[in-house]
Protein backbone atom coordinates (compact mmCIF):
# COMPACT_ATOMS: atom_id res chain seq x y z
CA UNK A 1 0.00 0.00 0.00
CA UNK A 2 0.80 3.53 -0.55
CA UNK A 3 2.20 5.63 2.21
CA UNK A 4 2.25 8.75 0.20
CA UNK A 5 -0.19 11.70 1.44
CA UNK A 6 -3.58 11.28 -1.35
CA UNK A 7 -3.28 13.65 -3.67
CA UNK A 8 -5.84 14.94 -6.53
CA UNK A 9 -5.65 14.07 -10.11
CA UNK A 10 -5.93 16.67 -12.61
CA UNK A 11 -7.71 15.00 -15.64
CA UNK A 12 -6.34 17.68 -17.80
CA UNK A 13 -2.80 16.91 -17.04
CA UNK A 14 -2.84 13.33 -17.68
CA UNK A 15 0.49 11.73 -19.03
CA UNK A 16 0.15 10.33 -22.46
CA UNK A 17 2.68 8.21 -22.14
CA UNK A 18 3.69 5.75 -19.02
CA UNK A 19 6.43 3.07 -18.71
CA UNK A 20 6.67 0.67 -16.03
CA UNK A 21 9.62 -1.22 -14.83
CA UNK A 22 8.06 -4.05 -13.18
CA UNK A 23 10.50 -5.12 -10.65
CA UNK A 24 9.94 -7.01 -7.33
CA UNK A 25 8.13 -10.35 -8.08
CA UNK A 26 11.28 -12.74 -6.98
CA UNK A 27 11.91 -11.11 -4.40
CA UNK A 28 7.99 -10.50 -3.10
CA UNK A 29 8.06 -14.32 -3.21
CA UNK A 30 11.25 -15.32 -1.93
CA UNK A 31 10.02 -12.62 1.23
CA UNK A 32 6.98 -15.47 1.77
CA UNK A 33 9.10 -18.46 0.83
CA UNK A 34 7.46 -19.10 -1.97
CA UNK A 35 9.44 -20.36 -5.46
CA UNK A 36 10.05 -17.03 -7.25
CA UNK A 37 7.46 -18.22 -10.17
CA UNK A 38 4.86 -17.74 -7.37
CA UNK A 39 5.86 -13.92 -7.69
CA UNK A 40 5.35 -13.89 -11.67
CA UNK A 41 2.41 -15.40 -11.38
CA UNK A 42 1.05 -12.81 -8.64
CA UNK A 43 2.71 -9.95 -10.81
CA UNK A 44 -0.06 -10.70 -13.62
CA UNK A 45 -2.88 -9.75 -11.14
CA UNK A 46 -0.79 -6.68 -10.87
CA UNK A 47 -0.60 -6.30 -14.46
CA UNK A 48 -4.57 -6.27 -14.72
CA UNK A 49 -5.22 -4.09 -12.25
CA UNK A 50 -3.19 -0.63 -13.55
CA UNK A 51 -4.07 -1.78 -17.02
CA UNK A 52 -7.66 -1.05 -16.18
CA UNK A 53 -6.77 1.79 -14.20
CA UNK A 54 -4.73 3.16 -16.43
CA UNK A 55 -7.73 2.85 -19.05
CA UNK A 56 -10.07 4.28 -16.78
CA UNK A 57 -7.98 7.24 -16.48
CA UNK A 58 -7.77 7.90 -19.95
CA UNK A 59 -3.69 7.28 -20.20
CA UNK A 60 -3.02 6.67 -24.34
CA UNK A 61 0.02 4.45 -23.53
CA UNK A 62 1.32 2.08 -20.88
CA UNK A 63 4.55 0.42 -21.70
CA UNK A 64 4.96 -2.67 -19.49
CA UNK A 65 8.92 -4.14 -18.92
CA UNK A 66 7.84 -7.73 -19.14
CA UNK A 67 10.99 -9.71 -20.26
CA UNK A 68 14.15 -8.16 -21.29
CA UNK A 69 17.19 -9.55 -22.96
CA UNK A 70 19.08 -9.49 -20.50
CA UNK A 71 16.55 -12.32 -19.08
CA UNK A 72 17.55 -15.05 -21.36
CA UNK A 73 20.44 -15.40 -19.25
CA UNK A 74 18.13 -16.53 -16.25
CA UNK A 75 17.89 -20.49 -15.26
CA UNK A 76 16.27 -22.17 -17.87
CA UNK A 77 13.00 -23.52 -15.91
CA UNK A 78 12.43 -19.97 -14.94
CA UNK A 79 12.56 -18.68 -18.62
CA UNK A 80 10.02 -21.76 -19.48
CA UNK A 81 7.58 -20.77 -16.88
CA UNK A 82 8.04 -16.62 -17.60
CA UNK A 83 7.44 -17.41 -21.55
CA UNK A 84 4.29 -19.71 -20.88
CA UNK A 85 3.16 -17.54 -18.18
CA UNK A 86 3.18 -14.13 -20.31
CA UNK A 87 1.26 -16.10 -23.43
CA UNK A 88 -1.14 -17.75 -21.69
CA UNK A 89 -1.88 -14.48 -19.34
CA UNK A 90 -2.89 -12.61 -22.39
CA UNK A 91 -4.38 -14.95 -23.60
CA UNK A 92 -6.54 -15.15 -20.99
CA UNK A 93 -6.96 -11.45 -21.23
CA UNK A 94 -7.70 -10.80 -24.84
CA UNK A 95 -11.42 -10.79 -24.10
CA UNK A 96 -11.69 -8.26 -21.30
CA UNK A 97 -8.66 -5.95 -23.72
CA UNK A 98 -11.06 -5.90 -26.22
CA UNK A 99 -14.34 -5.03 -24.20
CA UNK A 100 -12.06 -2.41 -22.73
CA UNK A 101 -11.27 -0.77 -25.97
CA UNK A 102 -7.45 -1.51 -25.13
CA UNK A 103 -5.11 -2.63 -28.31
CA UNK A 104 -2.12 -4.70 -27.65
CA UNK A 105 1.06 -4.40 -28.80
CA UNK A 106 5.07 -5.38 -28.25
CA UNK A 107 8.46 -4.11 -28.77
CA UNK A 108 10.83 -6.29 -28.98
CA UNK A 109 12.64 -9.26 -30.68
CA UNK A 110 9.62 -11.60 -31.24
CA UNK A 111 11.77 -13.74 -33.49
CA UNK A 112 13.84 -14.89 -30.21
CA UNK A 113 11.06 -16.16 -28.29
CA UNK A 114 10.16 -19.50 -28.59
CA UNK A 115 7.85 -20.15 -32.02
CA UNK A 116 5.12 -21.52 -29.61
CA UNK A 117 5.24 -18.18 -27.65
CA UNK A 118 5.61 -15.68 -30.61
CA UNK A 119 2.66 -17.05 -32.88
CA UNK A 120 0.17 -17.24 -29.20
CA UNK A 121 1.21 -13.52 -29.06
CA UNK A 122 0.67 -12.26 -32.18
CA UNK A 123 -2.51 -13.96 -32.49
CA UNK A 124 -3.71 -11.46 -29.43
CA UNK A 125 -1.89 -8.70 -31.08
CA UNK A 126 -4.60 -9.35 -34.34
CA UNK A 127 -7.51 -9.50 -32.22
CA UNK A 128 -7.18 -6.31 -30.30
CA UNK A 129 -5.88 -4.10 -33.43
CA UNK A 130 -8.69 -2.45 -34.38
CA UNK A 131 -9.21 -0.93 -30.41
CA UNK A 132 -9.15 2.55 -30.69
CA UNK A 133 -8.36 3.27 -26.41
CA UNK A 134 -5.31 2.69 -24.11
CA UNK A 135 -2.55 1.06 -26.40
CA UNK A 136 -0.96 -1.40 -23.76
CA UNK A 137 2.56 -2.58 -25.01
CA UNK A 138 4.61 -5.22 -23.67
CA UNK A 139 8.49 -4.89 -23.63
CA UNK A 140 9.24 -8.41 -24.65
CA UNK A 141 13.12 -9.61 -25.45
CA UNK A 142 13.88 -6.06 -25.60
CA UNK A 143 16.87 -3.66 -24.32
CA UNK A 144 17.61 -0.41 -25.43
CA UNK A 145 21.20 -1.32 -26.96
CA UNK A 146 19.70 -3.71 -28.86
CA UNK A 147 17.08 -1.35 -29.91
CA UNK A 148 19.29 1.75 -30.92
CA UNK A 149 22.07 -1.03 -32.53
CA UNK A 150 19.21 -2.33 -34.53
CA UNK A 151 18.31 0.97 -35.92
CA UNK A 152 21.81 2.02 -36.97
CA UNK A 153 21.73 -0.96 -38.62
CA UNK A 154 19.13 -0.50 -40.65
CA UNK A 155 19.95 3.50 -41.03
CA UNK A 156 23.25 1.93 -42.15
CA UNK A 157 22.15 -0.25 -44.89
CA UNK A 158 19.87 2.52 -46.41
CA UNK A 159 22.71 5.06 -46.61
CA UNK A 160 24.77 2.03 -48.29
CA UNK A 161 21.96 2.09 -50.84
CA UNK A 162 22.25 5.43 -51.37
CA UNK A 163 18.13 5.97 -49.75
CA UNK A 164 19.55 8.37 -46.93
CA UNK A 165 22.12 10.85 -46.59
CA UNK A 166 24.24 11.63 -43.28
CA UNK A 167 22.60 15.13 -43.22
CA UNK A 168 19.44 13.40 -43.03
CA UNK A 169 19.46 12.20 -39.90
CA UNK A 170 17.66 14.27 -37.23
CA UNK A 171 16.15 13.52 -33.80
CA UNK A 172 12.95 12.39 -35.46
CA UNK A 173 14.18 10.41 -38.02
CA UNK A 174 16.32 8.20 -35.87
CA UNK A 175 13.47 7.91 -33.74
CA UNK A 176 11.57 5.98 -36.32
CA UNK A 177 13.85 3.37 -36.78
CA UNK A 178 13.22 2.51 -32.98
CA UNK A 179 10.46 0.19 -31.73
CA UNK A 180 8.18 2.72 -30.48
CA UNK A 181 8.26 4.80 -33.74
CA UNK A 182 4.15 6.38 -34.00
CA UNK A 183 4.17 6.51 -30.17
CA UNK A 184 5.05 9.75 -28.26
CA UNK A 185 8.06 9.66 -25.47
CA UNK A 186 6.96 8.39 -21.84
CA UNK A 187 6.28 11.27 -19.49
CA UNK A 188 6.85 9.35 -16.62
CA UNK A 189 8.53 5.97 -15.63
CA UNK A 190 7.80 3.99 -12.91
CA UNK A 191 9.88 1.72 -11.26
CA UNK A 192 8.79 -0.65 -8.86
CA UNK A 193 11.28 -3.09 -5.94
CA UNK A 194 12.85 0.40 -4.67
CA UNK A 195 16.12 -0.46 -7.02
CA UNK A 196 17.40 3.08 -8.35
CA UNK A 197 18.71 2.43 -11.91
CA UNK A 198 17.20 1.86 -15.51
CA UNK A 199 17.69 -1.39 -16.81
CA UNK A 200 18.32 -1.19 -20.52
CA UNK A 201 14.83 0.23 -20.73
CA UNK A 202 13.98 3.16 -23.07
CA UNK A 203 17.27 4.67 -23.13
CA UNK A 204 16.56 7.19 -26.26
CA UNK A 205 13.34 7.34 -24.96
CA UNK A 206 13.04 8.95 -21.76
CA UNK A 207 15.50 11.72 -21.98
CA UNK A 208 13.28 13.85 -20.61
CA UNK A 209 11.05 11.51 -18.70
CA UNK A 210 10.16 12.14 -15.40
CA UNK A 211 11.16 9.06 -12.95
CA UNK A 212 9.53 7.62 -10.06
CA UNK A 213 10.93 4.63 -7.81
CA UNK A 214 8.88 2.86 -5.01
CA UNK A 215 10.01 0.45 -2.80
CA UNK A 216 6.60 -1.59 -3.23
CA UNK A 217 7.02 -4.92 -4.99
CA UNK A 218 5.27 -5.34 -8.63
CA UNK A 219 2.88 -7.88 -6.96
CA UNK A 220 1.63 -5.24 -4.01
CA UNK A 221 1.70 -2.45 -6.59
CA UNK A 222 -1.88 -1.14 -6.00
CA UNK A 223 -4.49 1.21 -7.85
CA UNK A 224 -3.98 3.45 -5.18
CA UNK A 225 -0.69 3.85 -5.29
CA UNK A 226 -0.69 4.09 -9.15
CA UNK A 227 -3.12 7.26 -8.74
CA UNK A 228 -0.66 8.68 -6.64
CA UNK A 229 2.00 8.52 -8.78
CA UNK A 230 -0.10 10.28 -11.15
CA UNK A 231 -0.88 13.06 -9.48
CA UNK A 232 3.38 13.53 -8.06
CA UNK A 233 3.88 13.52 -11.74
CA UNK A 234 1.13 16.41 -12.20
CA UNK A 235 2.68 18.50 -9.32
CA UNK A 236 6.43 18.37 -10.99
CA UNK A 237 7.49 20.89 -13.42
CA UNK A 238 8.75 19.72 -16.50
CA UNK A 239 11.35 22.27 -17.84
CA UNK A 240 13.18 20.49 -20.90
CA UNK A 241 15.96 22.64 -20.38
CA UNK A 242 14.45 26.04 -19.77
CA UNK A 243 14.09 27.93 -16.54
CA UNK A 244 11.56 27.18 -14.69
CA UNK A 245 10.63 31.24 -14.91
CA UNK A 246 10.28 30.65 -18.74
CA UNK A 247 7.77 27.35 -17.75
CA UNK A 248 5.73 29.47 -15.78
CA UNK A 249 5.39 32.28 -17.88
CA UNK A 250 4.94 30.34 -20.77
CA UNK A 251 2.14 28.59 -18.92
CA UNK A 252 0.51 31.51 -18.00
CA UNK A 253 0.11 32.82 -21.79
CA UNK A 254 -1.72 29.62 -22.36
Amino acid sequence: MSTKPELNIDPSRMPAHVAIIMDGNGRWAQARGFDRSAGHVEGVSTVRRITEEASALGIKYLTLYTFSTENWQRPQAEVDALMTLIVTAIERETPDLIKNNVRLTTIGDLDRMPPFAADRMRRCIADTAHCTGLTLVLALSYSSRWEIIRAARAIAAEAIDGRIQPDDITEDVFASYLCTAGMPDPDLLIRTGGDMRISNYLLYQIAYTELIVTPTYWPDYSREEFRDDIAEFQHRQRRFGKTGEQVADNEETK
